[in-house]
């Protein structure tokens, strides 16, 4: 079993807690109107690095040291769940070495996910739009794999990072944010929600690449436009928070199944 590894990033640091190595996995089924990597998209790409799941943990293991008692692996893309007998494995032996995982998805993939958050200890999960309508808008696909990916990362009681991007124009409005809101207020074990400001880093991407870019002459968004809405998430999370309980490790959660 080979993966489609499209790189592999040693220092990150905002996909999940402390130093992180990230997995960018080759393959996208969604065309996110904003998606800065139009060159992870294709599953067959010839630039794409195959490695067996050992080869890969083998090579994560030497960068073991710098990640201290937060740090790990966060398996990204593309999407990660459209490898998922690959990443199940990866997971698996991450585990075996004491490494954290984390797994950065838009929550599209193949729809048996039991394997994979078996060995999961963090889930950061777009929230491409709150509604039906406005999924397939940004996307151009449905949002039912996502409902279904989002209900088994809850039943297996995982911890959940929850990110959106907000694009003027787009995703920017109150009765967007109003059902933004309504959205993380009922979802389980949500322990942080980051608002990201649509940027326009990738477009040279698709200039290389030949392809349109979906919202050009759309401009980006000033974080400070944003201060407001965080401000109103954080408010709620820490509402959710004093009034749930621990989600513990992967390892504990595989004792309880």
């Amino acid at each position: 079993m080979q993966g489609k590894i499209h790189s592999i990033e040693s220092m990150g640091l905002v996909d999940g807690p402390g130093i992180r190595t990230m997995v960018f996995l080759q393959g996208c089924g969604l065309r996110c109107r904003y998606c800065h990597n139009p060159d992870t998209w294709e599953a067959e790409s010839s630039g794409a690095q195959l490695l067996q799941p050992r080869e890969l943990v083998d090579k994560l293991r030497r960068f073991r040291p710098y990640y201290g008692r937060q740090g790990g692996v966060t398996f990204s893309g593309g999407e990660p769940l459209l490898q998922p007998e690959f990443l199940a494995q990866a997971l698996a032996l991450c585990r075996e070495e004491g490494i954290h995982t984390c797994l950065d998805t838009a929550g599209c993939g193949l729809g048996n996910y039991d394997a994979i958050l078996a060995h999961t200890d963090l889930v950061l999960l777009d929230i491409k739009h709150p509604t039906d309508a406005g999924f397939t808008q940004v996307t151009g696909s449905g949002n039912r794999e996502w409902r279904h990916f989002l209900e088994e990362v809850q039943r297996q009681d995982i911890p959940l990072w929850l990110r959106h991007v907000v694009v003027p124009g787009l995703t920017d409005d109150a009765a967007h944010f109003q059902a933004l809101l309504e959205l993380v207020s009922r979802t389980k074990g949500v322990e942080r929600v980051e608002l990201l400001p649509y940027h326009t880093l990738g477009v040279p991407k698709y200039r290389r690449l030949g392809l349109s870019y979906p919202l050009e002459g759309v401009p980006p968004m000033e974080k400070e436009a944003l201060l407001d809405w965080q401000r109103q998430l954080d408010e709620l999370v820490k509402r959710k928070e004093q009034g749930g309980a621990s989600h513990g490790t992967a390892a504990e959660r595989l004792e309880r199944l």
